[in-house]
């Protein structure tokens, strides 16, 4: 029976080994192109969040390579760290826009800190001018804010929504399905004592970010939950 466990000890002990190897290289299958509602991201930040910009537009929080069985992976790959210098003057002034740190105020550190966390794992198909680039360029093609407040879902301290109503205002527009984050609202009201706050919207890419593709999950929400717009 020993001699039994050992071999098989072994073989687990491998296939870890490799899986480690695999996330570590950046295997993926697509990209989450995610944006988030400042006002939300701020609500019960520890950080202190930045004041000294207009904050009422969905600004970049990251370009994600991922998986289907487990979103979140590939994460922290094996490949160069962070560089500014790689990035043009152009480049650069276009994100202090589209991605701005809106927690601390430090843009060139909430860089660094998605693509070493995220970029690295698309280095094959991304270089870290190319990671940025095409992020701005995602950000460009559609005006989350605008698409929204053309359907009349503006930011309001107490109206609500339901999460058809908001991915349909953005579906009718992308002719994509996008998946939709909400955080839980710490101060419901009487009339949305259960409601949720509208925190990050999703666009989904093939393998290379070049073409938009159906998001096929759905569990960013609470289901059947009110969504605050919060201002």
């Amino acid at each position: 029976m020993a001699m039994l466990k050992s071999p098989l000890a072994f073989l687990v002990l491998a296939f870890a080994l490799f899986l480690c190897f695999i996330m570590s290289t950046g295997s993926y299958v697509y990209f989450q192109f995610v944006q988030q509602w400042p006002p939300a991201t701020c609500i019960r930040s520890k950080k202190p969040c930045s004041k000294h910009r207009a904050l009422q537009n969905f600004t970049i929080h990251g370009l994600w390579p991922s998986n289907y069985s487990n979103p979140t992976r590939p994460s922290n790959c094996v490949g160069s760290h962070f560089n500014e210098s790689k990035l043009s003057p152009q480049l650069i002034s276009k994100l202090r826009i589209s991605w701005p740190d809106v927690e601390s105020g430090n843009d060139t550190q909430f860089w660094e800190g998605e693509w070493n966390k995220h970029g690295k794992c698309s280095q094959e198909k991304l270089n870290q001018m190319q990671y940025f680039e095409r992020s701005h360029d995602m950000w460009m093609s559609y005006n989350i804010t605008d698409i929204l407040k053309n359907a009349s879902i503006v930011p309001h301290p107490t109206q609500t929504w339901t999460y058809s109503d908001i991915v349909s205002a953005i579906k009718s527009k992308t002719q994509r399905t996008p998946l939709v984050r909400c955080k839980r609202d710490p101060a419901p009201n009487k009339n949305a004592p259960n409601s949720q706050l509208l925190h990050e919207v999703v666009f989904c890419y093939e393998y290379k970010a070049k073409k938009q593709i159906d998001c096929n999950r759905t569990a960013g929400c609470w289901n059947n939950v009110d969504i605050k717009f919060p201002p």
